[in-house]
C-alpha cells in the first residue's frame, strides 16, 4: 500500500478485522449454533425413548434444552454483532437497536433510539451509515461524558437520516480534527461518507453535547411509497 494516506491505510485495517470478524461470525452462526440445535433434536429423542423407563428425565432434558436455546440465541445475537454486513442481512432498524444494545452496556447514560422499520436505503449507504453511528456512539461513550444520548433514523422528503446526539463535554470540531493525535473517529466518518455520497454533517461546541447527522437518498421504490401516499 505504498503511497497510501494514514486513513486509506486506517480503513484498510479496518477491512481487514471485519473481514475476519465476517468469517467468526459465520463459524458462530454456521457450524456452532447448528451443532447445539442438533444436540438439542437429540435429547428430544432421548426423552421420548426413555420417558417410560425414567419419567424424571423429561424434566431434565427440558432444563437442559431451554439452556442450549439461550445459549444459541446469544450466539446468534453474537454473529449478527462481528459480521459488518448485519445491515444487508437484518435491515438498519435491527442493525441500530443492536448496536445500541451493546453500547448501554457500557455507560450508566441511557440511550435512545428511534428508528423507523419500513425505510429502505442502498446496501453500501447503510452500512456507511452504520459505521458512522458506531463511530459517534463510540466517541461519545469514550470522551463525551454524557448523562444521555439518543440515536435517530427516519425519513424527511427523499432523504434518509441519521442522527445521533448527546449532551456530553462537546469540544471544538476544527482544532480536533486537525490535531495529529485526535479526531480520528471524526476522520475515519468523513472518509466513509466522502467515499459513499453520504452528507455529513459534525456539530459541537464545549459543554454542549455533539450532533453527527448523515442523510443518503432512500430507494426508488420507498420515494414512489411516499409519493403515492
Amino acid at each position: 500500500m505504498k503511497g497510501a494516506s494514514v486513513t486509506e491505510k486506517l480503513v484498510a485495517l479496518i477491512d481487514e478485522r471485519e473481514r475476519e470478524q465476517a468469517r467468526l461470525a459465520r463459524v458462530l452462526h454456521d457450524r456452532v449454533s447448528q451443532v447445539l440445535s442438533a444436540v438439542g433434536l437429540q435429547l428430544d429423542v432421548m426423552r421420548m425413548d426413555f420417558r417410560e423407563q425414567a419419567p424424571g428425565i423429561v424434566a431434565r432434558t427440558a432444563e437442559i434444552q431451554a439452556l442450549l436455546e439461550s445459549v444459541i440465541e446469544e450466539l446468534r445475537g453474537l454473529s449478527y454483532e462481528l459480521n459488518p454486513s448485519i445491515v444487508e442481512r437484518a435491515g438498519m432498524a435491527f442493525a441500530l437497536e443492536r448496536l445500541v444494545a451493546r453500547f448501554r452496556d457500557q455507560t450508566p447514560g441511557p440511550i435512545r433510539l428511534a428508528a423507523e422499520r419500513d425505510l429502505h436505503i442502498a446496501v453500501q449507504q447503510g452500512a456507511v451509515l452504520y459505521r458512522i453511528a458506531e463511530f459517534a456512539l463510540d466517541n461519545a461513550v469514550r470522551h463525551g461524558a454524557f448523562r444521555s444520548a439518543e440515536v435517530l433514523f427516519r425519513q424527511a422528503h427523499n432523504r434518509a437520516i441519521l442522527e445521533v446526539r448527546d449532551n456530553g463535554a462537546g469540544f471544538n470540531v476544527n482544532e480536533t480534527e486537525n490535531r495529529s493525535e485526535g479526531g480520528l473517529g471524526l476522520l475515519l466518518m468523513r472518509y466513509y461518507a466522502s467515499q459513499s455520497g453520504i452528507r455529513l454533517g459534525i456539530h459541537s461546541a464545549v459543554g454542549k453535547g455533539t450532533i453527527v447527522k448523515a442523510s443518503c437518498p432512500v430507494e426508488q421504490e420507498q420515494r414512489q411509497k411516499v409519493e403515492n401516499a
